[in-house]
């Protein structure tokens, strides 16, 4: 028998439109789509993800990964979503917040996947913007953490033009593919983020 719960009314409310993307929490009926593009996309996505679990792409690995993020999102400790394109309503990828630390840090760490067929489109750009409006807008965080591969090119750019700033090199930072591997750190800040709104709207 499969137990689930269902993610919090506010996360099934939270809807973050933009021209191109539609950024909201997923829900069971994303599997089969979930699972599809993860598969068609494995061999983009791996260089740069922790080891899959032999069955990552199962319905029930699914259903409980939606337990893990109804209960962050009833804490306040995680935030994840997907990406889908406005128009066809194809899912294209998935954007969390992670790591919610409250008190006097106010702070997140980001983190992002792009299905392969939608790579370099300017769907994850437009959803960062739309993620980053909600996490200095409703979750009132004063800053949002990311860290990239140092060979990552096109994440590193995608963070440095949302206004990131690329703050050092975290030796063995995280554990990719099986191996520790080095990052590089990047930040933004809410006082940043507001100076530059207009910018990152366009």
């Amino acid at each position: 028998m499969r137990l689930f719960r269902s993610l919090s009314t506010n996360a099934s409310s939270v809807r973050l439109e933009g021209e191109q993307t539609l950024v909201r929490a997923p829900v069971e009926r994303d599997w089969r789509d979930y699972a599809e593009l993860r598969a068609a996309s494995r061999a983009f996505l791996e260089p740069w993800e922790p080891t899959w679990p032999t069955d990552a792409l199962s319905r029930d690995a699914f259903y409980r990964r939606l337990n893990r993020y109804a209960g962050d999102w009833r804490d306040d400790s995680g935030y994840s979503m997907f990406l889908f394109d406005r128009k066809s309503t194809a899912l294209v990828g998935g954007i969390s917040l992670s790591n919610v630390r409250r008190g006097v840090a106010q702070c997140g760490t980001l983190g992002y996947w792009m299905g392969e067929a939608y790579a370099g489109q300017g769907y994850m750009r437009e959803g960062l913007t739309r993620l980053l409006e909600f996490c200095f807008g409703e979750l009132g965080l004063h800053r949002v953490e990311a860290a990239c591969l140092p060979h990552n090119e096109p994440s590193r750019k995608l963070l440095l033009g949302r206004g990131f700033s690329e703050d050092g090199y975290a030796r063995k930072y995280l554990k990719i593919r099986g191996t520790w591997q080095d990052h590089l750190l990047f930040s933004l800040l809410s006082e940043d983020h507001a100076v530059n709104r207009d910018t990152f709207q366009r």
